[in-house]
């Protein structure tokens, strides 16, 4: 085998070791999506449990901001490690980007619903800016679960497990 030889399996090596780490670095950002949608999911429930008439208005902030930097940090998450690469054009298979055209929309307006969320409750610290909580959290439940489910098929396709069920 001569040097050209060698230095064309040398790349190729590297090549697919490039690959391989990619695709677990994506595998283990799904995975840490993933446990972070749990926990908007969780802290969402125990918000939404509180008696916002009876509780005392720092209780229910301290959730609500906590709530808000699990659900920024969620969404983040989503935004920079996992569609970055398909809005940037980087995304190479064609069933991923198929999957991303149908089901990108929908997780963009769910993003805006909450950032709009998060804007409105960031620096509430009264009472009285508390009293639409509750229905704001009904409508943040909805879109959440729209974004769920198209992030699922989304995810399932990115992970070539798009015959699997979640």
């Amino acid at each position: 085998m001569d040097n050209s030889q060698l230095d064309n399996i040398a790349d190729i090596a590297k090549k697919v070791t490039a690959e391989n780490d990619r695709r677990h670095r994506q595998a283990r950002s799904i995975s840490q999506l993933l446990s972070e949608r749990d926990e908007v999911l969780v802290a969402m429930c125990e918000l939404a449990d509180i008696d916002v008439q009876s509780e005392t208005t720092e209780i229910i902030v301290d959730n609500l901001k906590s709530f808000n930097q699990t659900l920024v940090d969620y969404t983040a998450l989503g935004h920079f490690e996992i569609y970055e690469r398909i809005v940037s054009g980087n995304e190479r298979r064609v069933s991923v980007n198929q999957v991303a055209n149908r089901v990108y929309p929908k997780i963009s307006e769910t993003t805006e619903k909450f950032v709009e969320f998060n804007d409105k409750y960031e620096g509430v610290d009264d009472r009285e800016s508390l009293m639409g909580l509750r229905d704001d959290l009904l409508q943040l439940g909805e879109a959440l679960a729209e974004r769920i489910e198209s992030e699922d098929l989304l995810l399932r396709e990115i992970s070539g497990k798009s015959n699997e069920r979640a």
